[in-house]
């Protein structure tokens, strides 16, 4: 099968002489740009933008007929979204200044330099991805429909958040930047990858690698792959996670963890679209699309150089937040009916009815684990139910091992915050119980077990409650 053809929209040369063209197009094919298209004179330009969409139009200023100066203000105002690099001389650098206060995007001297011509396209081509994305995010702020949801069919959600996050990822899923995906452990980062990898309509494969633990020889073993004989036991060629990833994406998990060293070798990777495997002094062509996830906070990593900057930049080009699970309590009998389905299923049991008060219960539990701890208890309660409506037993002793309220919200330096006027440990007790009341729902066994209290002391209290009102 043949390679496909990157970009997907083609890279325009325009240029008199037929000795750059051929120079050029050779070059950008051997750094993995490969649909290129060359003209050599400028009065053919406006009829083939007019028929066909480019990435980057690369345009010399000196040419017969109609020079490159005259096309450029038509090339801008009728396709402003397409970068346009000007070519020009050591001595009309004036004019090149006039061209980008004109509207291009660049200018490359001649004679040309080839790593500055490789550079200088693909800083064009992340110019027209962020462009194109810009007017895909305006299009879905206007609007509220998600053109394709099947590709999130296996996230379990009705949150307003999430679906912020769906629409966010159909504007720039078609992308060739990086994405970075954070959030708490246990929020779906991997869902999220699958989804961007399921809209991005690239050919190959999602390639995941958790790179928590992973030594720099490992990662780049692992990653790159290796000749035969690049170390001791390389008995033979192998291939690394990029070339099983060809064409597709690679996800790369846990990439707070990555060491400094991986982390050089990873941002070269990105810059270039290069690397070499392991005892070989042969670059290979990297056509992947890289997601990274982690639950750490590397913004802040980054200040303390535990995370490279250059590397941070570059990865949240596009930055997904996924919420945790305790900040959309709606989603939480979604996935309690969806884990009841599934944990029968594959225990092979009769879905048991589950009571009223389940859904009660763990709406009020903080889930420092999130959907997977949530999988993780409803399973654990179906693997020990036998028959009839499922116990509430063991799901309480499973979440009352844990705190049961979070306190990642309250910073210790603040606490909870008291009025000026003090109250007093009565009126407290008596806010503190009818809040807890008013979040179970008025379930007052439930209540008791939040507020560490046995259910007939509860009771006490508010029938002295009930005794001072009457």
């Amino acid at each position: 099968m043949a390679a496909a053809l990157y970009p997907n929209q083609p890279i325009l040369l325009i240029d008199d002489e037929q000795s750059f063209l051929f120079s050029a197009e050779n070059v950008l094919a051997s750094n993995g740009i490969t649909n290129v298209k060359t003209v050599s004179f400028g009065n053919t330009v406006m009829d083939l933008l007019a028929n066909e969409e480019f990435s980057v139009i690369v345009l010399d200023i000196n040419m017969p007929i109609i020079s490159g100066m005259e096309l450029l203000p038509q090339i801008v105002e009728k396709y402003p979204r397409t970068p346009v690099v000007i070519l020009t001389a050591v001595n009309d650098v004036e004019s090149a200044v006039q061209c980008i206060k004109a509207g291009a995007f660049n200018y490359i001297l001649k004679p040309v330099d080839d790593a500055r011509l490789v550079t200088t396209i693909r800083g064009g081509l992340d110019l027209k991805d962020a462009r194109e994305e810009n007017v895909r995010l305006k299009d879905y702020l206007l609007r509220d429909k998600l053109d394709h949801p099947e590709a999130f069919s296996h996230i379990i959600t009705k949150s307003a958040s999430m679906r912020a996050v769906f629409k966010y990822i159909e504007a720039i899923a078609r992308t060739s930047l990086p994405v970075l995906v954070t959030g708490e452990t246990g929020v779906g980062k991997e869902l999220i990858a699958s989804s961007i990898h399921k809209l991005s309509s690239r050919k190959g494969n999602l390639v995941p690698l958790n790179v928590a633990g992973v030594d720099d020889n490992l990662f780049s073993d692992t990653l790159f792959g290796h000749k035969k004989g690049a170390f001791t036991g390389a008995d033979k060629d192998r291939k690394g996670l990029i070339e099983h990833a060809d064409g597709g994406t690679l996800f790369l998990d846990e990439i707070g963890d990555l060491s400094l060293e991986s982390q050089v070798k990873l941002l070269r990777l990105i810059q270039d679209g290069k690397y070499f495997p392991l005892g070989s002094d042969i670059a290979k062509l990297a056509d992947v699309r890289i997601i990274c996830a982690t639950n750490k906070n590397i913004d802040s990593m980054k200040e303390g150089n535990a995370f490279r900057k250059d590397l941070y930049y570059r990865l949240q080009t596009h930055h997904i937040h996924i919420p945790p699970l305790r900040e959309r309590k709606g989603d939480i009998q979604l996935l309690i009916n969806h884990f009841l389905e599934k944990a029968s299923l594959i225990l092979e049991k009769k879905r048991p009815t589950p009571p009223k008060e389940l859904y009660t219960l763990l709406s009020n539990y903080s889930f420092p684990g999130n959907i997977r701890e949530l999988e993780g208890i409803i399973f654990d309660a179906i693997s020990v139910h036998n028959s009839g409506v499922m116990s509430l037993g063991p799901i309480r002793d499973k979440i009352f091992r844990e705190d049961f309220f979070t306190t990642e919200n309250v910073s210790s330096e603040e606490g909870i915050q008291f009025p000026e006027h003090l109250p007093t440990l009565k009126e407290m007790e008596d806010s503190l119980i009818a809040e807890t009341l008013k979040r179970t729902e008025g379930n007052q066994s439930i209540a008791a077990d939040i507020l560490g209290l046995s259910r007939r002391a509860l009771n006490n209290r508010l029938s002295r409650k009930s005794n001072s009102i009457s």
